[in-house]
């Protein structure tokens, strides 16, 4: 799960960010931004007891203060354990053209502004581009159901000439799990999870999500 460093740049950016919410600080401190993806394949046949792809939701139990009131998107999930990123926590917004020029990448008609998110308590330092599927690139994965991620850093650039995914989100971090521990958690009601929706996921207002999410959850009778 471990990502390239791409390049410095955090004093450059964070001064040009509008910070907010829980992780301001975290973001504030970071000097580096890296692409990562776990290049797994999307769940087989026989691995669709797993929950690759969808959705899982923090419960009212949750009081990990790291996940209350969490949605994650589900990247990889198998025997062998979990791992999957926040969609509702953005922690910074600046200009994407002074991010590209952080990253000693070419901004030259570069446009717009872009969210950072906060993705998990893991590896804070790790960029994760999560975008609807009319994007491919050398690095571009397909997860599940018309979700991608890519770990090349040509997708900020064809983001900022429009030229990128219709839909993304830009998340720093992950969630991780070990054998049999996010069951055991689902087991204590700390999460339940629902189908993923582009809609959802995507949804510029963040701070409803976690409501949205919880409102789509089928009650077991």
């Amino acid at each position: 799960m471990k990502g390239v460093v791409i390049s410095n740049w955090g004093a450059e950016f964070s001064r040009s960010c509008r910070l907010r919410g829980v992780m301001a600080g975290v973001v504030a401190q970071l000097v580096v931004f890296v692409v990562g993806v776990v290049m797994q394949s999307p769940a087989s046949a026989g691995e669709n007891r797993f929950l690759t792809g969808q959705l899982l939701v923090a419960t009212q139990e949750m009081k990990d203060p790291h996940f209350v009131e969490t949605v994650i998107y589900m990247v990889r999930h198998n025997a062998d354990g979990a791992m999957g990123v926040v969609v509702n926590r953005p922690v910074a917004r600046g200009s994407i053209s002074d991010l590209l020029k952080g990253l000693g990448v070419d901004s030259e008609g570069a446009s717009g502004e872009i969210t950072l998110h906060y993705g998990g308590p893991v590896e804070p330092g790790e960029g994760f581009v999560l975008h609807s599927k009319d994007y491919v690139s050398d690095g571009t994965i397909v997860v599940q159901d018309g979700f991608s991620l890519t770990a090349n850093i040509e997708i900020l650039r064809a983001i900022s000439h429009g030229k990128g995914p219709r839909r993304s989100l830009v998340v720093m971090g992950y969630a991780g799990w070990g054998p049999g521990q996010l069951e055991a958690e689902i087991r204590a009601k700390a999460w339940f999870f629902i189908p993923a929706e582009e809609a959802l996921i995507f949804d510029e207002d963040a701070e409803a999500k976690w409501d949205k999410a919880r409102a789509r959850r089928r009650i077991k009778v």
